[in-house]
């Protein structure tokens, strides 16, 4: 018997990335993570969020109208992308002082910001006009993808600090927040290599011919999806070892347990 499936590699990414998302979510749920990382699972709804409007609203709407609804969405995940980054740091360093936390923090941003300054593209300001409503759209995209690629920055250097130091303040490699860390770093790394790649490549290339552009928007296809699936591998990883209760939480319970036993049996004895 043949099956033949009518989808694309686009259409399959949605479908995984958006099924991993609602299982993550479901997990993070049913295994009472949410209380510790509400950030992380605000973040990882409104991504799931977004896949959906992109789906259900892409062709529905006025195209004013969807754009605004998608730039909005986009500078609320960047804001919650950066809040998860706070949420980690907080988790991963709690028994740092609070100088200490502040100082750190001081140097990653700084370090995170001037890699994005000097990365650019940056428009002239006098260029960004915000009295009229399409400028406060493009204003509002700019912002979201350069918060986005902030985020992506801070997420690189607090993965480079959790692996080289969080052992030493509890957040070691079967931690939750480490492993939720090194993924999130890896997601990051891979956008930055992708980001970079396809830059140079629209800098340095002028097809000629109906031929040579067809082949680098194919280059720059195959760039994004696989920097997609690379992202459902992430959120496959998040679901197991988020379903996995941490070894000393797994530990804490059956000690538990044995004082009421011989509690008993001390009793029966008597």
């Amino acid at each position: 018997m043949h099956f033949d499936f009518h989808f694309t590699v686009v259409q399959t990414l949605w479908m995984l990335t958006f099924a991993a998302e609602l299982v993550l979510l479901v997990v993070l749920m049913g295994r009472d993570r949410i209380k510790r990382y509400r950030f992380f699972t605000l973040a990882i709804a409104l991504m799931a969020l977004r896949l959906l409007a992109i789906k259900l609203l892409g062709g529905r709407l006025p195209e004013l109208t969807l754009t605004t609804v998608f730039i909005v969405l986009a500078d609320i995940s960047a804001i919650a992308g950066l809040l998860v980054v706070v949420e980690m740091a907080r988790r991963a360093f709690a028994p740092v002082s609070r100088l200490t936390w502040l100082a750190w923090t001081l140097g990653v941003l700084v370090v995170g910001g001037v890699i994005l300054w000097k990365w650019g593209p940056w428009p002239a300001w006098k260029t960004l006009e915000t009295n009229t409503f399409i400028g406060e759209l493009r204003l509002g995209q700019m912002g979201a993808q350069k918060l986005d690629m902030l985020v992506d920055l801070l997420n690189v250097e607090l993965g480079v600090l959790v692996v080289l130091l969080g052992r030493r303040f509890g957040a070691g490699w079967k931690s939750h927040t480490q492993r939720i860390v090194i993924g999130l770093s890896t997601a990051s790394i891979a956008q930055l290599a992708v980001q970079a790649i396809w830059l140079r490549i629209a800098r340095n290339t002028i097809p000629h011919t109906q031929a040579e552009y067809d082949h680098v928007i194919a280059l720059r296809d195959r760039f994004f999806n696989a920097n997609g699936a690379l992202y459902v591998a992430i959120l496959i990883w998040w679901i197991v070892v988020l379903w996995m209760d941490e070894p000393g939480a797994a530990a804490s319970e059956p000690a538990n347990d044995k004082m009421p036993i011989a509690a008993a049996g001390g009793v029966s004895e008597q």
